[in-house]
């Protein structure tokens, strides 16, 4: 049985009309529109998602400036938990996944500092902490941002799902690696050690995705589900941090192109299949059609 995910949030909400733009992304819309945010959540439910995650990527000093995020980052990640919370409870059978953001930018594992990283994930788990059914680490480029999200969530008794992304570009390699450089098998020693519920890869080139599928699954086998959601973008290796500017959207991946690559993905042995950053409603409903049966 495939699970679907639903699709990237921050250009949902721009394609909407919803408040978007840099550096703020994704979290504009929270602070001055919620109700888009619930919208957007209830549209992706409509397609076919039956895990939506929490509009919390952006709640991090690199898109709402220092000062915001220690006077405000709890209570807007409560209200994010709650936005999703209320559209997955108008739908059925519907969970709520937690976004844990790499908490010093995008696509930027130079710039990890294990020190801080717990006093920056803390406020967000506290105000998910109700809402959410379980732990979406994303676009974790690093075992070590792996590994702080999986402290940060420790005691809170919900599962834990990394996710993390790959080198998609000039500097990719014929073995899967990490934007880091390390191998995609050793993260998924990592998720295994610190006991994660499924491992994931997202916000990279679809392209690229089957390999790491295939490293993930030599060594995890059948012990926690695996999962894709791609991203619409050409590659970003190149470009420094994702999201310091509204990158262009791939105009080739129709919603029949990343259907076909959805499901290789599941004969692959992907159970967890949704879509990031310019993967939209239209897209998820066409994957759903073709897997949930």
């Amino acid at each position: 049985m495939i699970t679907i995910l639903d699709g990237g949030m921050g250009r949902e909400l721009e394609r909407s009309g919803a408040p978007f733009r840099q550096p703020e992304w994704s979290a504009l819309a929270l602070m001055e529109a919620p109700e888009t945010v619930r919208a957007a959540h209830e549209r992706f439910v409509k397609a076919g998602a039956t895990v939506i995650t929490t509009n919390s990527y952006a709640l991090v000093p690199f898109h709402i400036g220092q000062e915001r995020f220690d006077a405000d980052a709890e209570r807007l990640a409560a209200l994010a938990g709650s936005l999703a919370r209320e559209a997955a409870d108008a739908g059925t059978g519907v969970q709520v996944a937690g976004s844990l953001p790499p908490v010093f930018g995008s696509y930027r594992p130079d710039l990890f500092r294990e020190g801080e990283a717990a006093t920056l994930l803390a406020p967000l788990v506290r105000g998910l902490a109700p809402h959410v059914d379980l732990w979406l680490a994303e676009t974790q480029s690093s075992l070590e941002e792996a590994e702080a999200a999986a402290r940060a969530v420790a005691g809170t008794g919900k599962p834990l799902w990394l996710s993390f992304t790959l080198r998609d570009g000039d500097e990719a390699t014929d073995e899967p690696c990490l934007r880091s450089g390390q191998p995609v098998a050793e993260a998924a020693r990592l998720a295994l050690r610190v006991g994660a519920s499924a491992m994931l890869f997202n916000c990279s080139m679809p392209e690229v995705m089957q390999g790491a599928l295939d490293a993930a699954r030599a060594v995890v086998g059948d012990k926690i589900p695996l999962g894709i959601y791609a991203n619409a973008f050409t590659s970003q290796d190149e470009d420094g941090g994702a999201n310091e500017v509204v990158s262009a959207v791939r105009d080739d991946l129709t919603t029949s192109a990343y259907t076909a690559m959805a499901r290789g993905w599941a004969a692959g042995g992907a159970t967890i299949i949704g879509g990031c950053c310019g993967i939209g409603t239209e897209h998820i409903h066409a994957v759903s059609d073709a897997l949930k049966g």
